[in-house]
């Protein structure tokens, strides 16, 4: 099967329509990327070194590939995540022979964009070709217009926000702003999760580590909410323009100043209860709310994510291996007191990001059309596809309009996909406003606004980038 997307592709099927958004899409496509919510290590812009091999660049590292694959019974150690070692071509053979089993799904999509376009294939992988593409691969890999910063500069990408804990020093994103050689913006973004549940086994060593890069005791809760303060301002030194936050729920509840601390030092000898975590976790997010009032770091709150889903699976092979799986999300309720304190205040800034998209409809999108402070995030993991992003599209318009969703974000480690899944958000977003000029809703030359204010000025805005 010959690998050769269509320049139309996703792109709708009625022609008066189609051509309205081929004309929207191309205006866009070649737009920088500002990327502002990702998980790419920044060292690998720093360092700037060769990829590994094939499947180390395309397969081990992505979630997305490794659940599916894993779902048709192939096991996480023949993928290689496992303590044993595989071959890497094993690993992408057997990628290869389940090609079909990406049909339909966004990956696909993606892989197929990045097999063509970024490395050069003109096949779609399969038992066959598997060992002819990944001697391909692996010498496209060796070629140095291949290495990290040079497809930086090829894939257009302006702006590129990482994902980093508060006692993480940063050093990699301090030498890539110090840099003369390279222009563009890697920017870290402030992830304090493992910082809110004092049931968790590892939480009074993490309290150490931010103790040690702070210099402030966190041996209380006082302490920790002032550590946190502390490494935000690093954070910001560093370029930081935003916060994340990925919870089990939107709650965000105060406690008493005692109750707080009665929490803490139960934490840290192991004796907090499940309800204390929840409550501790619950004022934590309060309070991330409350930093973010006062020195304007964006607040991305991604809730509603049951982490490691397969206990044994986890246990195993650690996180992110593909069993991370969603819940039904509230945001309405659980975010009253919060938004009742900082929902009006100019400085705070909150996206809300979602993998139930009910609640895009039932509860986001009013929110985002009521309170200055929040906006609808893009639609995200589970829902990124390109039918997911016209549904949110759909379901966010109505409430909220354009301007109060957040830009896409790609939230990706794998960094060959990031031109891909933009391009995929692009060509929706074409098609859904070429469908609202055919019905009279836009005349064309807004339409054409809105498409370039979509890629630039809406999350640039948004993400104060």
């Amino acid at each position: 099967m010959r690998l050769a997307p269509s320049p139309d592709r996703l792109l709708p099927a009625d022609p008066t329509t189609r051509a309205i958004a081929r004309t929207l899409y191309e205006s866009v496509s070649d737009a920088p990327i500002l990327s502002p919510h990702g998980h790419v290590d920044a060292a690998l812009l720093r360092d700037d070194l060769s990829f590994t091999d094939p499947a180390d660049l395309l397969i081990v590292p992505d979630h997305y590939v490794l659940r599916l694959l894993h779902a048709h019974g192939i096991g996480l150690d023949a993928l290689g995540r496992g303590s044993a070692g595989v071959e890497p071509r094993e690993i992408w053979r057997r990628f290869a022979s389940h090609w079909h089993v990406f049909a339909g799904t966004p990956v696909r999509a993606w892989f197929e964009d990045t097999l063509h376009s970024v490395i050069g294939l003109d096949e779609h992988p399969s038992a066959t070709n598997a060992d002819a593409q990944f001697d391909a691969i692996s010498a496209w890999i060796a070629d140095a217009a291949s290495r990290p910063r040079a497809l930086f500069d090829r894939f257009g990408i302006e702006v590129l926000a990482t994902t980093d804990d508060p006692a993480d020093a940063l050093e990699a994103h301090a030498a890539l702003r110090d840099d003369a050689t390279f222009t563009g913006r890697v920017l870290p973004t402030f992830r304090p999760d493992r910082y809110f549940d004092p049931s968790a086994a590892g939480w009074p060593g993490a309290l150490e580590q931010l103790h040690a890069a702070s210099g402030i005791d966190t041996g209380t809760a006082s302490g920790l909410i002032a550590a946190l303060e502390n490494r935000r301002a690093h954070f910001r030194a560093l370029g930081a323009t935003a916060t994340d936050t990925g919870v089990v729920d939107a709650w965000a509840t105060r406690l008493t100043p005692g109750g707080l601390e009665r929490i803490h030092r139960a934490g840290l000898v192991g004796a907090a209860t499940p309800d204390d975590a929840t409550a501790y976790r619950r004022h934590m997010l309060w309070e991330m709310a409350r930093m973010s009032s006062e020195d304007g770091l964006v607040m991305q709150l991604h809730p509603g994510v049951l982490r490691g889903h397969h206990r044994p699976t986890t246990e195993r092979y650690g996180p992110d291996t593909g069993h991370d799986l969603p819940l039904f999300t509230r945001y309405t309720e659980p975010l009253r007191e919060l938004l009742g304190d900082f929902g009006t205040n100019e400085t705070f800034r909150m996206v809300l990001f979602t993998v139930d998209e009910t609640s895009f409809t039932r509860e986001i999108a009013p929110l985002a059309g009521f309170y200055p402070s929040v906006f609808a995030g893009a639609p995200w993991w589970f829902l990124d596809s390109p039918d997911g992003i016209r549904r949110f599209r759909e379901g966010v318009t109505d409430s909220a309009g354009f301007y109060k969703t957040s830009g896409f974000i790609d939230d990706t480690r794998a960094y060959l996909s990031i031109p891909a899944r933009h391009d995929v958000s692009r060509r929706m977003d074409a098609g859904w406003l070429a469908t609202l000029v055919v019905t009279g809703r836009l005349d064309e030359e807004e339409a054409h606004t809105i498409a370039h204010d979509l890629v630039d000025a809406i999350p640039r805005s948004v993400f104060r980038l």
